[in-house]
């Protein structure tokens, strides 16, 4: 179906939430659908704005679905979080994590120092999703915000897919900073072009030669187009048909999932 539409395309950018999985539920034969992308011959990074896991827990998490991807093949919001911050403070910085035990170790291996408390003196302020969300965590780290700590949020996804619905996103935890703070964070993941850009890099593609695949118009896919890379929607995940009705410009290819775009 892709080469139908797009004969150029060279690459794939594929998103992971409401694409490939609804949190532990795979979306179709995965092991399948990537030995088709293999056989055709796309060159393939899957990038997300999921900062609550590391690389090799979304490798773990594919090879449970008969899937075998290398490291440099997956990129999240966490990764282009630790990049941004290792170009703003080269010498490394303090900062306090709003967020999982994953993005913490992220951070750390790009030479980020993270503290677990303080109300001064702390660089940097990164929120995300937090399942162990506390009151005493968004109170400390909004205090640190108004007292000048850079604030960076990994991603603004309000919601989350799941099999039992959509739940609050990373988002919601940087909304509630900001409301708290009266300061806005820097955003990291899609729509801003960060995670596109490494992705580009990787695959070695001119924007035009590459697709980028996500379920939500308002980051995969407003994110992929303001960077000059085709678009598909699929919807298997947030974005429904009737928010694609009144959308603008509307994506290159739509389809119920990705079997459907691939197989």
């Amino acid at each position: 179906m892709i080469f139908d539409h797009l004969p150029n395309i060279q690459g794939l950018i594929i998103d992971m939430d409401g694409v490939l999985w609804l949190d532990t539920q795979p979306i179709g034969d995965l092991s399948a659908i990537f030995k088709k992308i293999h056989q055709i011959g796309l060159r393939m990074i899957l990038a997300t704005n999921n900062a609550t896991r590391t690389v090799e827990d979304y490798q773990e998490k594919l090879r449970g679905f008969g899937v075998e991807i290398e490291k440099s093949q997956i990129i999240n919001s966490a990764q282009a979080a630790g990049i941004h911050l290792q170009e703003k403070f080269p010498g490394g910085a303090s900062v306090f994590v709003v967020g999982q035990p994953s993005l913490k170790e992220t951070l750390e291996d790009y030479g980020m120092c993270v503290v677990s408390a303080g109300f001064r003196g702390i660089d940097v302020v990164v929120a995300s999703l937090d399942y162990q969300l506390t009151y005493d965590k968004l109170r400390q780290a909004s205090l640190l915000i108004q007292s000048g700590s850079y604030f960076v949020g990994t991603n603004p996804d309000i919601t989350l897919p799941t099999p039992d619905g959509l739940i609050p996103g990373s988002g919601t935890v940087i909304k509630a900073l900001e409301i708290a703070s009266g300061k806005h964070a820097k955003i990291i993941g899609k729509p801003e072009p960060v995670l596109y850009e490494i992705a580009l890099r990787r695959l070695q593609c001119e924007p035009k030669q590459a697709l980028a695949i996500g379920d939500r118009l308002d980051t995969d896919i407003a994110g992929a187009q303001a960077a000059g890379i085709h678009t598909a929607l699929v919807l298997s995940g947030v974005s429904s048909q009737e928010q694609l009705h009144n959308y603008r410009p509307k994506p290159d290819l739509i389809a119920q999932n990705l079997a459907e775009l691939i197989i």
